[in-house]
């Protein structure tokens, strides 16, 4: 998303810094559901969040928003971000609304808005928000105020919606499952899911107290679950994010699956039963290694910006159905309008029935090259310009001429945080990290001059 608020996943920063406030969230709620009403897409929103303790107070202020502009609202409760989308849609909403930062720690929290068809917004929508955010609140009649209730059974139709992704004539029966749910939205819905299709489910990270959320646990902290496949001997361990859009994988032997080869898994998968329907899309960050591996069973591939609402973007622009990134969002259009770790998770142990093989044999194709990602904190910098400056783009040159055609370097500004990211793949991996870290450098005495 662009604009003044929106960044490239909603407005997303720390709770009680803007524009993460009551009174903005407040007004952003106001806002959206005058945009809404005006453009006749409803006047019912689905309001849902994930575990942070923050969720409450930015669910009262969204909710006092819309009911001042004439909206009413379905609250939600806890709830995965792409059953929200999906309840979206099926409702018939005019617009589902979540409350989270996905990976990011408790004291942050933000909001993102799917239309009525479970999709990002338009960038027309977008800006419209924006630019009546400008304007100053101007409340409805009180005959006319938006009213709340709760939604009824929205686990129990997430749960079925998921379970009718996989195969009707597979069972889970026999697998033993390590499930992390990051202490997030999926905490309950996901081990549910799983038992439900007949797994030995042994699912941690799943007592969130507002505080856990992604707290040494789930995508974004694999030790967890990797040392708990390794104990209990279990089959595939699944990790979601905050929020259950991402999704990793760890194999029975406790390595790693990132992003990039759960999609070459379905993508071959699904060419061998002739459901690719095109190619697959990646991002900027999508490792070199997950495309030769592609290009030799020739299957298509293209890159989006970073970011799941390029993907989606970029894939109805070909009219492919699967694509995602290496953190975890993995879209499978035939099944979700948006990324769904558990709908993803379920296709992995569909193939894994299905093809008699374990993970590390379905992963056996693609080889990942060294890639190395450093983070480097900008503060109120303007990630942007710091592409532009003159030291880090003559970094950047001397390590492409050093990395050669095997390899590859990616700047860019992070969308939800206050960081830059410097990203350098090749086939030397001492290499990588010594260019990855010069290039560091030279970001951090930008910053600072």
């Amino acid at each position: 998303m662009t604009g003044s608020l929106f960044g490239t996943d909603g407005v997303r920063g720390r709770v009680g810094v803007e524009p993460i406030t009551p009174a903005t969230i407040l007004k952003l709620g106001w806002a959206a559901g005058k945009v809404f009403l005006r453009a006749g897409a409803g006047d019912n929103v689905l309001i849902g969040k994930d575990t942070r303790v923050s969720g409450y107070l930015l669910e009262s202020a969204l909710e006092a928003g819309f009911s001042s502009a004439g909206v009413n609202i379905s609250l939600l409760g806890p709830m995965p971000t792409p059953g929200i989308a999906y309840l979206t849609r099926t409702a018939r909403a005019c617009a589902g609304v979540v409350i989270s930062a996905s990976h990011n720690p408790y004291y942050d929290n933000g909001v993102k808005i799917f239309s009525s068809d479970g999709t990002k917004l338009q960038e027309k929508l977008v800006q419209e928000i924006d630019d009546m955010m400008l304007q100053p609140i101007e409340c409805v009649d009180s005959s006319e105020l938006g009213k709340a209730k709760r939604f009824p059974d929205a686990y129990g139709r997430y749960i079925e919606y998921c379970k009718h992704t996989f195969d009707r004539s597979l069972s889970l029966d026999g697998l033993k499952v390590v499930i992390d749910c990051a202490n997030g939205a999926a905490y309950d819905v996901a081990p549910n899911v799983l038992e439900e299709l007949g797994a030995e489910v042994i699912a941690i990270g799943n007592h969130p107290d507002g505080f856990n959320i992604n707290d040494n646990c789930g995508s974004t902290h694999l030790e967890a679950v990797v040392d708990q496949v390794r104990e209990s001997g279990a089959d595939i361990g699944i990790a979601l994010d905050g929020d259950a859009d991402r999704v990793l994988l760890v194999d029975a032997q406790g390595n790693t699956i990132n992003g990039d080869q759960i999609l070459y898994i379905l993508a071959c998968h699904r060419l061998n039963k002739g459901g690719l329907k095109g190619g697959v899309v990646g991002t900027l960050m999508t490792n070199l290694g997950l495309e030769l591996a592609l290009q030799d069973r020739n299957i298509p591939f293209t890159r989006s910006r970073v970011g799941d609402r390029y993907v989606h973007e970029k894939l109805t622009e070909q009219g492919w159905i699967l694509g995602g990134e290496a953190s975890g969002h993995i879209i499978c259009l035939d099944k979700s309008t948006t990324g769904d770790g558990i709908v993803a998770a379920l296709e992995v142990l569909e193939v894994m029935l299905q093809t008699g093989k374990s993970l590390s044999q379905l992963i056996a194709g693609v080889t990942l090259f060294p890639q190395l990602i450093v983070n480097v904190p900008i503060g109120t910098a303007d990630g942007k310009e710091l592409t532009k400056n003159s030291m880090i783009r003559d970094a950047v040159s001397d390590a492409e001429s050093r990395l050669g055609k095997t390899g590859r370097v990616v700047l860019r500004p992070s969308g939800t945080e206050p960081l830059f990211r410097v990203m350098l793949e090749g086939d030397d991996s001492v290499l990588v990290e010594t260019l990855t870290l010069e290039i560091a450098e030279r970001v951090r005495e930008a910053v600072s001059e």
